[in-house]
């Protein structure tokens, strides 16, 4: 990816930039700014009276430190300052420049670049921002999900991470209903059938009325929904040796993370208790 088209990495330069800015007032407060001579022939500041030399040596080295981290920030705003037989100049690496005989830039020079840099920065962030795309958090993932995977996840295993999410959701269902008396693709068609439930065999059941389209089309949609998902995630996942692409992991533990919110927004509906089975 573009470095200039990242938000994060913009603003990590915008945070420099400041940083530099900071120093840099640190700095001027400590000197005042040459007046009386003509550009060019003078350093632009020397250290005010009452300021130790080793005081204002280390303050310089503060901006220097400040001016390395932001080193890259005019290079990817494109802002310098035009000096005459010089070209164009960086404002935050030439900055020294201004305690030498001969600086190449003046005082408000650095403090109109950063000004301009920072500006244009902002620019750049909120553009950066428009264009990318949402990012994925793999631990705001559902808790039983990640809390399988997690451990596995962290240490690269993403294959393993998805087989134990997805046998962690199957388990979780199985609990639910009370069901280990058949296969797993078979107990999520049985879970969400449209069938009345029997003794035994419970179902879930999407809230609302029954007769309601959405209601009905959410039904019979996570019947095919989580059956297909045991047979493309769970099962390729688990029969397969080879390493999983993070990517498509991340996919898939999204899918699965997806299922685990639904069934837990469906209601468990069992065979009423006749009277004649009550004590």
């Amino acid at each position: 990816m573009d470095n200039t088209q990242n938000p994060a990495y913009l603003r990590n330069v915008a945070t420099a930039v400041d940083e530099f800015s900071e120093a840099f007032a640190a700095f001027m407060a400590l000197h005042e700014v040459t007046t009386g001579l003509p550009p060019g022939i003078a350093p632009a500041v020397y250290p005010k009276q009452t300021c130790p030399e080793h005081v204002a040596l280390a303050a310089a080295r503060k901006v220097d430190r400040a001016a390395g981290k932001a080193r890259e920030a005019s290079a990817i705003t494109g802002v310098k300052i035009v000096v005459e037989g010089r070209g164009a100049i960086d404002p935050i690496a030439a900055w020294g420049t201004i305690r030498q005989p001969r600086p190449l830039l003046g005082v408000d020079d650095v403090y109109t670049g950063c000004d301009q840099i920072k500006g244009h920065l902002e620019q750049m962030i909120a553009h950066a921002e428009t264009q990318t795309a949402p990012s994925m958090d793999s631990a705001a993932m559902h808790p039983l999900v990640w809390g399988a995977a997690g451990r596995l996840w962290r240490d690269g295993h993403y294959r393993l991470a998805v087989t134990s999410a997805a046998e962690a959701l199957v388990a979780q269902v199985k609990t639910l209903t009370g069901r280990n008396d058949v296969a797993e693709t078979a107990l999520w068609q049985e879970t969400f059938a449209d069938k009345p439930p029997v003794p035994g065999r419970p179902r879930l059941r999407w809230p609302g009325d029954s007769n309601d389209r959405t209601v009905k089309s959410m039904n019979e949609g996570m019947r095919q929904f989580t059956a297909g998902m045991q047979l493309t995630i769970r099962n390729s996942a688990a029969h397969d040796t080879r390493e999983m692409l993070q990517q498509d992991a991340l996919e898939r533990l999204a899918v699965l993370s997806l299922i685990a919110r639904l069934v837990d927004q469906c209601d468990l509906i069992e065979e009423p208790t006749s009277q004649g089975d009550t004590p």
